[in-house]
């Protein structure tokens, strides 16, 4: 157990029972109250313990580095955050449209609109500080 985890359990601890993972559950809740470290970490968690075989492993890496993204934004480093954009981008294009309960042709359109917002021109002003604040839906139940 990393150090990390007593935190992570204290996240996730209302996901329990439900369909999807607990981890994945709270990489969203963490997302949409603009915790984008906290959701790096709760989906990493997930990530790590899945290793490289997995067959999520670049969909969990996908959005871990989207939310890595937006902790670029929130310390005002748009040249990282682009980068982490991209590959966000590249990892998740290897999912079908609609993966693990969650329409990636909006999380991909959520990618392509935050990079043109931030890669526009230098200088310009951070969009996060503008008050415009990214959401992810929350996956959906599937039907079995």
């Amino acid at each position: 157990m990393s150090r990390k985890s007593p935190r992570i359990a204290e996240r996730i601890a209302g996901f329990s029972g439900r369909e999807w993972d607990p981890h994945y559950l709270g990489y969203f809740d963490c997302f949409n109250r603009q915790e984008f470290y906290e959701a790096h970490d709760v989906l990493e968690e997930l990530w790590l313990a899945g290793g490289k075989t997995a067959a999520n492993y670049s969909f969990h890496k996908g959005l871990i580095q989207l939310a890595g993204a937006f902790v670029h934004l929130q310390k005002d480093r748009p040249g990282p955050a682009v980068a982490l954009f991209n590959l966000a981008d590249a990892n998740l294009r290897k999912y079908p449209e609609s993966h693990h309960g969650i329409d990636l042709k909006e999380v991909l359109g959520l990618i392509e609109d935050w990079r043109n917002r931030v890669g526009r021109e230098p200088g310009a002003p951070n969009p996060l500080r503008s008050g415009s604040r990214p959401r992810l839906a929350l996956p959906a139940v599937e039907s079995r």
